[in-house]
């Protein structure tokens, strides 16, 4: 008994030897896979500015229905939008607005659209986009309905100078459970044109940055378009208006199969606004404003 006990518990040392070790290369490839993940989504983002026909710098215009409810588009002078584009009837286009959905009617009798692939002459939409000779039209709600136009020729392009992030910082990088809110409260979101949107409060997370903790709340915005499950995070932090965007940025979060979601700020990214004057951005609440520096994520490239 006393020969085979050094033997045992050599085994034994050996196996735990191996469980930490298999513990340690797998946080190892966790830590590489969530770089990597991060490290494309920068790339895919930067290659997207530069030329894609739905980019920031590709819009070239927006008009808000304000009190009308209809819009004219086409080539003609006197349209409400005025597309300029042989391809596009001098009346081409009448959009009406409604609670939550558009509709689209061609004006002359040649006129189409394109919505899903397919060439139309009168359909109704969500929040979406429609294809106008070679302009795209965004039909965008928000409880403040607007049509932004996007032109794959857009001046806007020779302007793009890439983006600029902080370094990828995994202690930036949290998975946690989402505290509900104890009851159902809707609240006001402001935005950068100056309305106001209404959201649920969704609840809030908990995360430390150092020693201290922090909450973020996150909302769902009630408008059209957007899903039940969509979460937004509006904040602003110490490097707001210095390093990073003066508006404040954004961070999605996912849901995990644990039921904790990932909030990881390398992601957080600047809102549309801090790239082009068409488009009707959130603003961050008080609540939302930290004290402390997140110096993860986009920073500010000072497009404006």
């Amino acid at each position: 008994m006393n020969v085979l006990m050094p033997v045992i518990v050599g085994v034994a040392a050996s196996a735990v030897l191996v469980t930490a070790t298999q513990t340690a290369r797998s946080g190892q490839e966790t830590a590489a896979a969530a770089i990597k993940t991060i490290a494309k989504d920068r790339t895919d983002t930067e290659n997207w500015l530069r030329s894609d026909p739905s980019s920031y710098l590709a819009a070239i215009d927006r008009r808000d229905f304000g009190a009308r409810k209809t819009l004219a588009v086409g080539r003609a002078a006197d349209n409400d939008v005025r597309l300029d584009d042989q391809a596009v009837s001098a009346h081409h286009l009448r959009i009406t607005v409604g609670s939550d959905t558009f509709q689209v009617s061609a004006a002359d009798a040649q006129a189409r659209f394109v919505s899903g692939g397919k060439a139309l002459r009168t359909a109704t939409l969500g929040p979406s986009s429609i294809q106008v000779g070679r302009f795209q039209l965004r039909l965008s709600h928000q409880g403040f309905p607007a049509l932004i136009v996007f032109d794959p020729r857009s001046p806007h392009f020779r302007e793009y100078k890439g983006l600029k992030y902080f370094p990828i910082d995994l202690g930036y990088r949290y998975e946690l459970p989402l505290t509900a809110s104890p009851r159902d409260e809707i609240v006001i979101v402001q935005s950068t044109r100056g309305n106001e949107r209404r959201a649920r409060r969704v609840g809030w997370f908990e995360f430390k940055v150092g020693a201290t903790m922090y909450r973020l709340e996150a909302v769902r915005l009630l408008e059209p378009g957007v899903g039940e499950n969509d979460i937004s995070i509006f904040f602003r932090d110490a490097t707001t208006g210095h390093e990073s965007y003066s508006v404040g940025r954004y961070v999605d979060v996912k849901k995990l199969p644990t039921g904790k979601y990932l909030l990881d700020f390398n992601l957080a990214y600047n809102p549309a606004c801090a790239f082009s004057d068409y488009y009707n951005c959130p603003i961050p609440s008080q609540a939302n404003t930290l004290t402390v520096a997140i110096r993860a994520g986009e920073m500010d490239s000072h497009y404006h």
